[in-house]
């Protein structure tokens, strides 16, 4: 999985923990509610702004945000590095 979908895997979580929908995330967060979707679902790459209004918004800080997100590739690279020792 990707660190875009897990991105917006993630805020899926975090919103339904707060019981906002996402017109609401939107609103909070002043980002339009198609853009909050297309984030959700993985599609858009976030600048630091979005997150932090998003963090703001869900009332925690961006690195509970990004909380257990992790590029898988890095983490393929970093193996085939050491494979080759």
């Amino acid at each position: 999985m990707d660190i875009y979908t897990q991105l917006g895997k993630r805020i899926i979580y975090l919103r339904k923990k707060r019981k906002m929908s996402q017109l609401q995330l939107a609103l909070e967060s002043e980002i339009n509610k198609n853009y909050i979707s297309d984030l959700e679902r993985g599609k858009r790459n976030p600048s630091l702004m979005i997150l932090n209004r998003i963090a703001i918004a869900l009332k925690i800080d961006m690195s509970e945000l990004l909380k257990g997100i992790q590029d898988f590739s890095l983490e393929d690279i970093v193996l085939k590095m050491s494979s080759m020792r």
